[in-house]
């Protein structure tokens, strides 16, 4: 049995259960006309419980006191969406989206431009979050008449790839920036042109994002191959050369050192790009 502790607006309401345990619970209408002590009914299949730890719900608390309810149905609609298409997320996105989107939409308002400048690698590195972020661009301009920009939907993407069961606990944000470094020392210096259409970019692409969660979270290959570093080195000197010049910028710039083994396999997918 679930018992109405507080209302927050007319979607959510913070519930009890006979133990004690709080909960959020969403639901279109849930809220109006409801009072703290009513029983909700067990029964319905249109609401949704979040299970919060005590700090994420203090805020969600807090920000839904302050914000219309609108936004945190946006944000339910959006997890679902996401949770349909086979990306599971953490309840946390519940606090971080719903503030995130009820920010765009003030700074539309008041003509605040924010250019996201690494949509283009988002869209690429994360397609499926990506789609989902612009589908709920259309959701929050039907709901709220806010037109925002397609790039706004790597924003959205940026907080659901973060709050992913199950992927490395690293910041989407630095992921993507460090792949932009990489594809912009590879374009200059590998005279490489990269076309999101291409197989071979989507597989380069795909490696340098998996390279950097393993590089954020310390998980890069400590072991050096010198067979494979070798046998690069003497069939695409020209890869190996833009590879060494990523290992030095990552030196320089994160502190952290490349083995051989991985300067091989970054300069192997370089080699296949420059080929294409």
């Amino acid at each position: 049995m679930q018992i109405i502790k507080k209302v927050l607006n007319s979607s959510v309401v913070l519930v009890e259960d006979e133990r004690g345990v709080e909960r959020v619970l969403l639901g279109k209408g849930i809220g109006f006309g409801a009072k703290p002590g009513a029983t909700v009914a067990p029964e319905a299949t249109d609401r949704v419980f979040v299970a919060l730890d005590d700090t994420d719900q203090r805020n969600l608390v807090e920000l839904l006191a302050q914000i219309p309810g609108e936004f945190v149905e946006l944000t339910r609609s959006i997890v679902m969406d996401a949770e349909d298409s086979g990306i599971q997320l953490d309840p946390h996105i519940y606090l971080t989206l719903t503030d995130h989107l009820h920010f765009a939409v003030e700074r539309l308002r008041r003509n605040l431009q924010v250019t996201n400048r690494l949509a283009w690698e988002v869209r690429t590195v994360y397609p499926a979050e990506y789609e989902v972020g612009l589908r709920a661009l259309a959701r929050l301009r039907e709901r709220t008449g806010a037109a925002l920009p397609d790039e706004e939907a790597a924003n959205i993407a940026f907080h659901l790839v973060n709050s992913e069961v199950g992927r490395p606990a690293v910041d989407s944000m630095r992921v993507v920036g460090l792949i932009s470094d990489i594809t912009t020392i590879v374009t200059h210096s590998g005279g490489v042109a990269l076309d999101a259409d291409d197989l071979h970019t989507r597989r380069f692409l795909t490696h340098l994002q998996f390279f950097a969660e393993r590089l954020f979270s310390d998980r890069l290959a400590a072991q050096d191959d010198d067979l494979l570093f070798a046998t690069m080195t003497a069939k695409h000197p020209r890869a190996v050369a833009t590879a060494e010049r990523v290992r030095a910028f990552v030196r320089a710039e994160h502190q952290v050192a490349i083995s051989d083994e991985e300067v091989g396999y970054l300069a192997l997918h370089i080699a296949r790009a420059q080929s294409s």
